[in-house]
């Protein structure tokens, strides 16, 4: 379904076409350019703006199935970015992916949006409140785009982080650190974490790649050289996400060491306390068995004070017992 097509020249919009045919001629007729967006378009919808801007058959494959990893892909006529923008629901605490697939060529860009959470209505509102920008062609789209989706991963990052700082609160509390859910919840939060990392850590090449930095291949088609040092300043900030991100990872990680080790601790406690009233429990039971064995010739078996005698023994070695045991940490 297209949600919104418009001609913009000179870094403005004008009136859109009425027929999608004349899209792209009317765009170059005027040396501006013109800017497709859809959301989930089925095959047949997409067939004809396939046809008209001569899209190649294997990134419209990409388009139409969705669950691309982020990736920049060359054609004859178009160059083909896949992101994959992130959304942070606060009350479930967890993160979910969408897609954009970016095609660009000469005089057009096409954005298809597949799930929830791509910025894209917000970066054509931007772009048109700022001619200047919007004047350098398709090129300006594709870093505002790129530019919204990653500035919104550090969003993302700074909440997976006071979520962590929490959680790693609950863990090291006394109440909560044998709870037998955190476990679990640390597990869901480490599969967050994965989420967000096949989001953000595959797009570190593509942008190295428009950015000059990659070390693969020279200047890339369709995309204007001046607009480098913009795509620089994306790709620091994604550099700072993804480093945000291994550290999220190691500290979850080490989070989830640190409940098993106390876990494991806990168990130790339990287990010597048990065996501290075993101990104690055996005393008396190996008197009583001593007595309840049959016996003729027992030296005491006609002593008044026999039973009292026995009680005290047992009495005496129990309390020694516990302030062995007390002594010790054990009870």
């Amino acid at each position: 379904m297209i949600v919104d097509c418009a001609v913009y020249r000179d870094g403005r919009r004008t009136k859109g076409p009425e027929d999608l045919s004349d899209a792209l001629d009317q765009a170059r007729a005027g040396g501006g350019f013109v800017w497709i967006g859809l959301h989930e378009p089925g095959e047949r919808e997409f067939a004809h703006v396939t046809e008209e801007f001569r899209l190649h058959p294997l990134a419209v494959e990409d388009a139409l199935k969705a669950h691309q990893r982020p990736k920049l892909e060359v054609y004859d006529d178009s160059l083909f970015l896949v992101l994959k923008p992130v959304v942070y629901e606060p009350e479930s605490d967890a993160v979910s992916s969408g897609e954009v697939m970016v095609f660009l060529g000469d005089g057009f860009v096409v954005t298809v949006r597949h799930g929830e959470g791509a910025p894209l209505a917000a970066v054509r509102r931007r772009l048109e409140q700022e001619p200047e920008l919007l004047g350098k062609g398709p090129t300006a789209v594709l870093y505002a785009i790129a530019d919204a989706t990653v500035d919104h991963y550090l969003e993302v990052a700074a909440e997976l982080q006071n979520d962590l700082e929490e959680l790693e609160a609950e863990v090291f509390s006394p109440e909560g650190g044998g709870s037998r859910h955190i476990a679990s919840r640390i597990y869901g939060f480490k599969r967050q974490i994965l989420e967000f990392r096949r989001a953000t850590g595959p797009l570190a090449l593509p942008l190295g790649r428009l950015s000059g930095t990659g070390g693969v291949g020279g200047a890339v088609p369709f995309v204007d050289d001046r607009a480098r040092p913009f795509f620089r300043d994306v790709q620091d900030h994604l550099t700072r996400v993804n480093e945000s991100v291994e550290g999220l990872d190691r500290l979850v990680s080490d989070v989830l060491s640190a409940h098993l080790a106390q876990m494991s601790v806990r168990q130790n406690d339990d287990m010597r306390k048990i065996s501290a009233w075993a101990a104690m429990a055996a005393v008396p039971t190996m008197i009583a068995g001593v007595y309840g064995m049959n016996f003729d010739h027992m030296p005491e078996l006609r002593w008044v004070w026999s039973y009292p005698a026995v009680i005290a023994v047992m009495a005496v070695l129990e309390v020694g017992l516990y302030r062995l045991f007390k002594g010790r940490g054990w009870m």
